[in-house]
């Protein structure tokens, strides 16, 4: 069998996500995988190794500034006719499916040629009622076919009825220590503020990693690094708490290894605004709409949270995958929330709103 897997490389979550599928994928010879990856420039990709020979094309993405999507930047660097080249140009012919996540070349080259083609991201959750906020038209069309698929497979951290399956989180995060440091990630945030928002908390450490720092330097209690990741996951095992925006990778290895939580969501993204809105549901985390210091200065002083056990091996994944039998998805979604393990106060929680009658639309009105 051979697949090619389209991954959106924007953000690093959903590079963190295809390399937990890579490794589980490298245990099937007779499963040959190709990976292609669009979103940012060739160059900025780093730790790549698990994907070997990778393809990149450029894509289309989101241009951030000062902590908001800058949709007139973004429609200013789109380059439609560069895109549709890319479309036309990806030969599949030699493909058995296609697998997305939220890639939209291999999406939309699966669709022209017509290849089978599943989509397993997060993103694929919100085609379904669950926890939204701040969800616009212009959002709805996104979702729907900025990489439209044939099989729709969304990851969240809860199923809320639906064929959704839980996140895989790495081996790695089966354990930590918590230590005295607080991670901070907020790459898409300006450094000055970032800055601003921390310095008057000089009690406390702040290991601080960012796009654009480019060697780690320390300022007193505030430690400034560039994104790696090796140097970030020692960081994450050993802090006793994140701050970060509301990705939805990083926040599930906060949740896996009971890292509380303060989610600053992306303005202007209604996917961050309602993963916020889904831990807040479930009280897995607290969350800030500004850089506040009250707000941070508050959180330092809560509990240590709880942690959620979610699935570490792909298998019961990729042996759906390969038994062809794309269109049952909810065998698969079974068989895996049977892995997942929450927290009697999270089970509480689940339980009550289970007891409301379409209790995921009444959430989507909060």
């Amino acid at each position: 069998m051979k697949i090619l897997y389209g991954i959106q490389g924007t953000g690093n979550g959903h590079i963190t996500r295809a390399r937990v599928m890579a490794r589980a994928f490298s245990q099937h010879p007779d499963v040959h995988v190709d990976y292609l990856f669009t979103g940012r420039n060739a160059d900025k990709y780093f730790d790549m190794e698990e994907f070997g020979d990778y393809q990149t094309r450029q894509g289309l993405t989101f241009i951030h500034r000062n902590g908001a999507i800058n949709k007139w930047l973004t429609l200013k660097n789109a380059k439609p006719m560069q895109f549709w080249r890319d479309v036309k140009q990806l030969d599949l012919s030699g493909y058995d499916l296609v697998l997305n996540d939220f890639e939209p070349v291999s999406a939309w080259a699966a669709k022209r040629q017509n290849i089978a083609s599943i989509s397993i991201s997060h993103q694929a959750a919100f085609m379904h009622s669950v926890p939204k906020r701040g969800q616009k038209l212009l959002d709805e069309f996104i979702m729907k076919y900025f990489a439209p698929t044939s099989v729709q497979l969304g990851v969240h951290w809860y199923h809320f009825g639906h064929n959704i399956m839980p996140p895989f989180i790495d081996d790695e995060f089966s354990a930590s220590q918590q230590g005295q440091h607080f991670l901070v990630y907020l790459p898409f945030e300006d450094i000055d503020e970032i800055r601003a928002l921390l310095e008057s908390l000089t009690e406390y450490t702040f290991e601080i990693y960012h796009p654009e720092i480019t060697n780690s330097t320390q300022e007193s209690h505030l430690h400034w690094h560039p994104t790696s990741k090796r140097a970030f996951h020692h960081s994450l095992h050993h802090c006793a708490g994140v701050i970060a925006n509301g990705g939805f990778e990083l926040s599930s290895e906060c949740l896996q290894l009971g890292k509380k939580l303060l989610i600053k969501p992306l303005h202007g993204q209604f996917e961050q605004l309602s993963n916020a809105l889904t831990l807040e549901t479930l009280e897995l985390c607290h969350t800030m709409n500004t850089l506040d210091v009250d707000e941070v200065e508050n959180w330092l002083l809560i509990p240590q949270g709880e942690a959620v056990k979610f699935p570490n091996d792909p298998k019961i994944l990729i042996d759906w995958i390969k038994s062809k039998q794309w269109n049952d998805t909810e065998t698969v979604c079974e068989a895996l929330w049977k892995q997942v393990e929450f927290p009697e106060k999270v089970r509480r929680k689940l339980a009550k709103l289970s007891k409301v009658p379409h209790h995921a639309n009444i959430i989507n009105r909060v």
